[in-house]
């Protein structure tokens, strides 16, 4: 593996976790609806479990209704279903064929909840962040060990995986400070 390879691989790495941080904080629901807030429930169709919009249609009727459609009548009850035992503690009410997810107003303590959830979140990203910048530099260690780069290769090779991890963290404080700022805002 070359000095190149590591900073390649820390890269991509330090990539997935920003990533999943966003994948994250788009379950973590704000007092507005929005369509990605279902994407992660699944619904048991004919023995196997699919993604909520493998079965329905999944729209907005307004700022705090999320719509869902089941594309079968008998799927309607196991959707609803799916979405009341879901993790988001959202209340589903069927009429006819369409089911009504209105989105609950947050209260003040239930934002300053959210708000924490979200540090929590942003800290578990930095972490996976800085293992990955460990994990490089040990690898950039062997390499000088193997005597397959020079020391100061190494260093230089360091300061660029030091200044990769500086960015992905600010990418990261970005993020939470997005989603405070969304919680916050009533």
């Amino acid at each position: 593996m070359s000095v190149a390879d590591i900073k390649k691989t820390a890269t991509e790495r330090m990539q997935k976790s920003t990533d999943s941080l966003k994948t994250s904080l788009a379950k973590i629901r704000t007092g507005r609806a929005h369509t990605g807030l279902l994407d992660h429930i699944q619904v048991d169709y004919y023995g196997s479990m699919v993604p909520i919009g493998n079965v329905a249609n999944v729209n907005l009727a307004d700022a705090r209704t999320i719509t869902v459609q089941p594309w079968e009548k008998k799927m309607v009850q196991v959707v609803e279903k799916a979405i009341r035992e879901s993790d988001l503690g959202l209340n589903p009410a069927t009429q006819g064929d369409l089911i009504r997810v209105p989105m609950p107003a947050l209260t003040e303590e239930r934002r300053k909840d959210l708000t924490k959830v979200v540090r929590s979140e942003g800290e578990d990203a930095k972490v996976a962040i800085r293992n990955v910048r460990r994990d490089a530099n040990e690898q950039l260690k062997k390499l000088v060990k193997d005597k397959l780069a020079s020391e100061d290769d190494e260093r230089r090779a360091q300061d660029e995986v030091q200044k990769l991890t500086d960015k992905f963290i600010a990418e990261v404080d970005r993020q939470v400070a997005e989603k405070e700022k969304e919680i916050m805002t009533v």
